[in-house]
Formats: structure tokens, sequence, C-alpha cells
């Protein structure tokens, strides 16, 4: 499970942000939300709220670089555009198999180097007390080079940087850097990524094709999210009837617009009154939406993954949105967890939803960008944990992270410049 990321001049990120999924045990509301784990207790769920453009998206990238470089994929990670410093830091901590890692590393985007790794282990007392066991660094900058076993310790500094250690050598022939590997590995690979304007259909696909559990609960969430379906299927594709339909008519979602995956997106199909029609041509783009979402979220569910939204509430009833983060508060739950972007302050519920370091904001000025949970908020600032009207008082502009359009001004320049037109004439 996550808990913590940090990141330091990376996209829209200029000063270091940092982000928790810690819970504050201190409030006792919504026990359900926590995941309790060798002395750790991790949030199940987090909202991110603030107005388009501030950072949220960025956010999510940040975790998608982490993901892709850790996985020796291609990333994108860039470093802050306005700032002239080309070092990207980016830092996750995670909770695998029951022990909780730190990993950090530090990205030169002009050099392609890797000047920085650290590779910690955080243990705790029964008093609650943090202690942290290094198991690697690598630190080109102030050659400071570290491991627990000695072996490699040697030979760090004259290791090549343009990639991340655990890809750079042969770790079978060093017991820590395979446990390293294994377990960064194990963690990223459990994160799923996805925005909302652009889901995957393929998964959902693929869990369709076979008939066994996992395809009925992906069926049973589709026709459970009140979509007014009888059913969802995959099919044979001579039982599929298409009347009435534009030979050129082709779905809007990119994602579901890719012609070698037709047939397969044909097959899946939503019966109503008993009849069955290809979801793609038939369906609502929210219902699509939907079918593609369900995928990840039950096999989220069932595998205690990492599921990372972006714009979780595009194209989704708010009812939809909210049922969707019980399902992950839920005592059921017991290993999975989601993270979100979100504009719909219909979610911004702590009377019945959310505990407050639960809600997180992305604020953005002219001196930078800032994210913050509601948890910092005290009740003598008139935030409490149970507070109705968390909600207006972000409407307000008390909270932040709230944006102020002065489209007036763009309506009275059209009309001002129309009759200058009328006027010359």
């Amino acid at each position: 499970m996550l808990i913590d990321v940090q990141v330091k001049n990376c996209f829209s990120f200029e000063e270091q942000i940092n982000f928790s999924m810690k819970a504050d045990m201190r409030n006792k509301k919504f026990g359900a939300n926590v995941h309790k784990e060798s002395n750790f207790n991790i949030l199940k769920v987090a909202g991110i709220f603030g107005p388009n453009n501030s950072g949220k998206t960025c956010f999510v990238k940040c975790i998608r670089c982490i993901k892709s470089i850790i996985l020796n994929e291609k990333s994108d990670l860039q470093s802050n555009l306005f700032s002239k410093n080309q070092i990207c830091e980016l830092g996750v901590t995670f909770l695998n198999g029951g022990r909780k890692f730190k990993y950090d590393f530090k990205f030169n985007v002009k050099s392609k180097d890797y000047i920085y790794e650290k590779f910690v282990e955080i243990t705790k007392d029964q008093y609650g007390n943090e202690s942290e066991d290094d198991w690697l660094v690598k630190d080109n900058v102030n050659n400071i080079y570290h491991c627990k076993e000695q072996d490699i310790a040697s030979v760090l500094s004259i290791v090549a940087s343009n990639n991340l250690l655990i890809h750079l050598v042969d770790v079978n022939k060093f017991k820590t850097l395979s446990e390293i590997k294994r377990i960064l590995i194990s963690f990223a690979s459990n994160i799923d990524i996805i925005n909302m304007n652009n889901i995957p259909i393929q998964k959902t696909i693929d869990l369709m094709k076979n008939k066994n559990e996992l395809q009925s609960k992906v069926a049973d969430f589709i026709k459970n999210a009140d979509l007014y379906l009888d059913d969802f299927k995959y099919v044979n594709i001579d039982k599929i009837v298409i009347n009435k339909i534009n030979e050129n008519e082709k779905p809007e979602e990119n994602a579901l617009d890719i012609p070698e995956q037709l047939m397969d997106q044909i097959r899946l199909v939503s019966v109503y009154k008993g009849v069955e029609v290809p979801s793609l041509l038939f369906d609502s783009t929210g219902t699509k939406k939907i079918a593609a979402l369900a995928s990840y979220i039950i096999d989220g569910l069932e595998k205690g993954r990492i599921l990372i939204i972006d714009e979780l509430d595009s194209s989704i009833h708010f009812k939809l949105t909210r049922a969707i983060v019980a399902m992950f508060n839920n005592e059921l739950n017991d290993s999975a967890q989601m993270i979100f972007t979100v504009h719909d302050i219909n979610l911004m519920d702590c009377q019945k939803l959310f505990r407050k370091e639960q809600i997180w904001f992305v604020h953005k000025d002219n001196d930078g960008v800032y994210m913050y949970s509601l948890g910092k908020f005290t009740a003598k600032e008139g935030i409490r944990g149970d507070s109705s009207l968390i909600s207006e008082k972000y409407k307000k502009g008390i909270l932040g992270a709230l944006p102020d359009p002065e489209l007036i001004n763009s309506l009275l320049n059209i009309k001002g410049h129309n009759r200058n037109i009328l006027e010359n004439e």
C-alpha cells in the first residue's frame, strides 16, 4: 500500500510537496477507512480537489513516472518549466508484505543520469517510535556510497548512472540488491493508473472473455451501478445484431476507437429488456466509462491493488462516485487503495464518507503550487471532522484551491468588439 509521495522540481511542482496516506489515529471516526497492519495505519482512500490546471494531473503523472522508472519503462519525467534546476526529486514510502520501505531518487533531466538513490526499511516499535535501516545509498553528488552487502558497496562509485542500480547490474549475484528489486517491482506492479477521459477497455474485455467469478463480478458491478441494464456480457460475434447504425459512426472516446481491438469491443454487449446490443455503439459515454472502469475496481479490490484515477467524476453521476468511494472505504476492503482527483464537492463529505486527512487540495498561485490535506485545518479555524459545512467553506475560498473565473470580461470583450465593428460599418 502507498503511504507517502514526495515530489520536488517535477512538472508543475517546483518546491517539495508531500502527499501522505497516513491515518491520524487521534481521530477515531470512520475506523473502517483505515488499513491497519504491523502497527502502521494507512488510509484506504484519498480524494484530491483543486481548480483546472492547478497540478492534480501533474501529481498523477509523478506517480506514473515513479511506477515507470521502477519497472524500467519509458518515462516522460520533466523538471519544472520555470526553474533552472535540472534535478527532479521523487520519493515514495510504501507497505509491502507487512513491512514499510522508503525509496528516493534524483534524476538529472539534462544529463539523463540518476545521481542519487536511497532505499531504507522503516520499523516501528510498540510505542510508535520509527527507526530507519539503510539498505542502499548511492549519492554521486556527495560521493556517499553504502550497501548492507559489502561486495556491492565497493563498486557503487564506478557503476553507470543512466538507470536505476537494480536495472544496471545482475542482481542475482547480490542478495541485498535482489531483495530491493523484488520489493520495488512488487510495489510498482501493483499500481493501476487511469484517466477517466481515456480508459483502456481491454482489461474489461480480458476479464469478460473468461467465464469465472471475476467475469460475473464485473457484470454485477455494471448492473448494480443502476444503468437500467438487464445484463452485460461478452458474446460470440455471430450473436451480434446491429440495426439502423450509421456505418461511419464512431465512439467519441479515443480509448474505444482502436481498430485492431474493434471486434473484441463489439462483442461486449449490454442487455436492455432482453435485447443484446453492442455497448460500443449504443451505450452512453458514462455507461461505457463505467464498463471500462469496472474491471479496475473489481480487480483492485480482489487483489489488493493501488488504483489511481484522474478525474473520477468525469461523466459519472455523483451518487455513483460516492458509491465507488464507499466500496474502498468499507471494512470488507482489507488491502486495496484508491487515490483520485475530482471536482465534485458532493464528495467533500466528512459526515458520512471521509476522515479529514482523506481530503486533499492542490492550490496554485503566482508563487507556486501547494498540496495539503484538510487535516491541516483545526477546529479553531472552524474545520471540524464532523462538520457538514466543509463544502460551503470551500466554496467561499476559506480552504483555498478554488478557481476565480472572470469570464464576464470575455463577454464584455466580445460584445465590445462586436459594437466596434458595427460602429465602423
